[in-house]
Order: structure tokens, then sequence, then C-alpha cells
């Protein structure tokens, strides 16, 4: 095998992909998107987690028949360009890229601020070095080191829900389900909370590297995704069992702001320990996922060819993986991207709209298209729900995307 081999090694099995999406899904998201989604939902939150995860349970049904077809690296990128055509594949990877890059910054600064808020940028820094030295040095020490993540977190959570429920605090009349808000704040909480579901996709990027992709890839996907809402569903009804969905809006850091108002101080350190180790393994996960989506248009010269090159040795897309990793670090070092990656929710919605549509076209059959078309429209009804700020951005980013698109094209026919 030369140095410039572009193939990578099947390794990851059913369980190690059902982590990996774990590891993504179940991350810093269910420690801050609670108290944004409760401000726009008020008592319709348990509504919206609903919704969002009937969203995300189409998305992942068509992204599970697409990779099963398609089990190469690069996800709906390589969905969208074989059923759609190449303009749409690129869109769906450009929207990927520019969106999950930000996402990156945003976690590893949201672990510096856990770990030693006066030097937030600098152990950021650190922790994307960290990180994609584990990702450069082979799949299966990424797999190994997001298991004992997400067992810390769900170890976390779970200590959080028991604790709540257990509490005098605890009042199940917080709980009531309506539409306080209306039907447009329900649908805003979902775009919102759905941005924590994405992580499946991290399955499908990952293609190429799973083992028996026609069954390995159906199977984990939904598994992963089952998982998670069981997690945020606990976790959702015992906050609000003690926060009620005002106080839940008002709430800062709402796990750890719950713990203490159930009586329980002890907890708060445990949570925010949580919260950090959850920023690192959703930092873990878009790291792969990026450089998967970078390899795999790379590929197709829409990035520099150079990116395409797989280590002979550790079979890891090594060029890749040190660019994402060098960008991530420069933007974890100079801005705080935190508050600015409301467009991240646009583009992830976009990016399933394509997916959806590429699995239309999978089967003329009507009941096969049922949820394709299911998930299409509620990745578009979100999107549009989203705060105004964020789609505007999101379309933005798009725009500039198509028209580099364009540009190439120009460039190439002269």
């Amino acid at each position: 095998m030369t140095p410039y081999s572009t193939e990578l090694r099947r390794t990851l099995g059913v369980g190690d992909a059902v982590v990996i999406g774990l590891g993504s899904m179940i991350g810093a998201g269910i420690f801050a998107a609670l108290g944004p989604a409760a401000r726009a939902a008020g008592s319709g939150l348990l509504l919206g987690l609903a919704v969002a995860a009937v969203v995300a349970y189409c998305n992942a049904m068509s992204s599970a028949r697409l990779a099963a077809l398609y089990p190469a690296s690069g996800g709906t990128y390589v969905y969208g360009r074989e059923r759609l055509g190449a303009f749409w594949g690129y869109l769906a990877g450009w929207s990927f890229i520019v969106g999950k890059t930000a996402s990156c910054a945003a976690m590893a600064l949201t672990v510096g601020a856990y770990v030693w808020p006066s030097h937030a940028h600098a152990v950021a820094v650190a922790a994307v070095v960290a990180l994609t030295a584990v990702n450069y040095g082979g799949m299966q020490k990424s797999a190994w080191l997001t298991r004992v993540i997400v067992a810390v977190v769900l170890a976390v959570l779970a200590s959080v829900v028991v604790g709540c429920l257990g509490s005098d605090a605890s009042d199940a009349g917080r709980l009531g389900v309506g539409l306080s808000s209306g039907a447009a704040g329900v649908l805003q909480a979902a775009g919102l909370l759905f941005f924590a579901f994405a992580g499946y996709a991290r399955i499908a990027t990952l293609g190429e590297e799973v083992r028996d992709p026609a069954r390995t890839i159906p199977r984990a996907i939904p598994s992963a995704l089952g998982i998670a809402l069981a997690v945020y569903a606990a976790v959702a009804v015992a906050v609000l069992s003690v926060l009620g969905p005002e106080g839940l809006g008002l709430a800062p850091a709402p796990l750890a702001d719950a713990v203490r108002a159930a009586g329980l101080p002890e907890l708060v350190p445990v949570v925010r320990v949580g919260a950090a180790v959850a920023a690192l393994g959703s930092l873990l996960a878009l790291i792969l996922g990026v450089s998967r989506t970078a390899l795999a248009m790379a590929r197709d010269r829409h990035l520099p060819a150079a990116l395409a090159a797989v280590h002979p040795r550790f079979q890891v897309p090594h060029r890749a993986e040190s660019a994402v990793g060098v960008v991530v670090a420069v933007l974890a070092a100079t801005v705080d991207v935190r508050g600015a990656i409301g467009f991240s929710s646009f583009g992830v919605l976009a990016y399933y709209a394509i997916a959806n549509a590429s699995a239309w076209t999978l089967s003329p059959a009507p009941a096969s298209r049922v949820v394709p078309a299911l998930g299409l429209l509620g990745c578009v009804t979100l999107a549009c729900a989203l705060p105004g700020a964020s789609v505007v951005v999101g379309a933005a980013v798009l725009a500039v995307g198509a028209a580099a698109y364009g540009v190439r094209l120009w460039a190439a026919s002269r």
C-alpha cells in the first residue's frame, strides 16, 4: 500500500458504531440546549422534544438506507452526489464542513470554559491537539476513548435524573404539556433540540470504516438514536420537575441549577465535569466527521487532492484530520464562536433535507417514500422556524458555497 492510498480499513462493528453515535449525540448539547428550548416553547418543551425526535427518526432511517447502499466516507455528500447530482452533494458537504468546523471550535471553547475559565482559549487548543492526535492514531483508539467518555457522561446524567426526581423539590405538576408559546415556539424549540440529535450522522459519515455496512449501519443508527432519545427525555422530565418551564428557560446552566434547586449542591461540580467530558466527546466525534467529509470531497477535487491521502499504517485520512485540527485550533485560539454558530443548526437541517431527498429516489413505491417525505418536510419546517438570525446566516453560508461551486465550474470550462 502506498502512502497516497485513499482507501480506509473496515474495523468498526455494531457496538463501536453505536458508541460513536452516542458520543456524538449525548454531548454538551444536553447540558445547554434545554434552556433556550424552554424559553422558546414554555410548557411545550416536551412537545418540542417529541417533534425533534420524529424528524430525527425520519432522517436516521433515510440515512441508514443510503449508508447501507453507499458505504463510503462522506455521508450525505456522497448520497446527494449519487442520487441528486454533483451540486447537491457538494452543497451538503459544504454546509457540513463549514458549520461543523465552527461547532468544533465552539465545543473546544466549552471544554476550556468548564476546565479553566480564565484560560479557556489555551485549554481549547490543547483539547483540539490531543483529540486530533488520538484520531490520528487510528479508529480503534478513537472508539475506545469514546466508550470511556460516553460511560462518564451517562453516569453524570443518571445522577442528575435520580437526584432531581428523588428530591422533595420535584413536582410532576411542573411537567404540564401545553402550547403557552404557541405552535411556533414548539417548532423553534424542536429546531434547537434537533441539533442535539444530529450525531447519528457520524455513523453514516464513517461508512467506509464499518464492517458489513449493509447490516451494521441500519442497526447502529436507530439503536443510537433510541438510546439518546430515552436519555434526553429522562433528563428533560427530571429538570422540568424541579425548575418548571419558566425556571428552566431562565437557567444559565440548566442541569447545574436543577441539582442545586433539588438541594444537592454537591452534585454541581459533578455536572460541570460531566459537561466538560461531554464537550470532549462531541469534539472528538465532530473532528472525525468533518475529516471524513473532507476526505470524500478531496477525492472529487472539491477540496485539495492531498487531503484524500490515507496513512499507510494507521489507516486514517491523516492529512484531512491534521488540516481540520489546525483550522479548529486557530479558531479556538483567536475567536469565541460559542455565540456565533446559530447557523450550524440551519446547516444540519439543510444537510438532512438533502439526505431525505436522496432517499426519496431509492424507490418509487409510495410506502417507501413516506419516511423521507416526512423527514424532508420536517427539516424544511424546523429550519424556517429557527431564530431569524440563524436562518439569515445559514442561508448566506449556503449561498457562498453555491457561488464557489459556480465559479469553479466556470473556471473549469474556460
